[in-house]
């Protein structure tokens, strides 16, 4: 996590980036669960199991785009060391490749 002012702004998991924000956007959805990210072959997901966290997207089975915690939570992945996320706000965003053809997902 990189750290401005004291406080903590972004975290780094793969190919996940959580950034901190000021509000979630209103009109979001509670998600069923917190899962930011899928893999495309084996399986394997960047999530977070923790009770300290709520997620939200545009309908509750979506990938959460956006994460409120409030006590410190873990995000996992089966192929990546676990990272701790402290309370805040946070919006997810999964890197993006460009091709001259299209702008897509990376592989994970």
């Amino acid at each position: 996590m990189s750290k401005n002012k004291n406080t903590y702004q972004q975290a780094r998991q793969g190919d996940v980036l959580l950034i901190r924000v000021n509000e979630i956007p209103s009109g979001k959805a509670t998600t069923s669960r917190i899962r930011l990210a899928n893999g495309e072959v084996t399986g394997h997901h960047h999530s977070i199991f923790d009770q300290g966290a709520v997620g939200f997207a545009d309908d509750e089975t979506a990938l959460a785009e956006y994460i409120d915690v409030s006590t410190s939570v873990d995000l996992v992945h089966q192929e990546h060391g676990a990272i701790t996320v402290p309370p805040g706000k946070y919006r997810s965003v999964v890197q993006s490749e460009y091709t001259p053809k299209e702008i897509k997902r990376v592989a994970d």
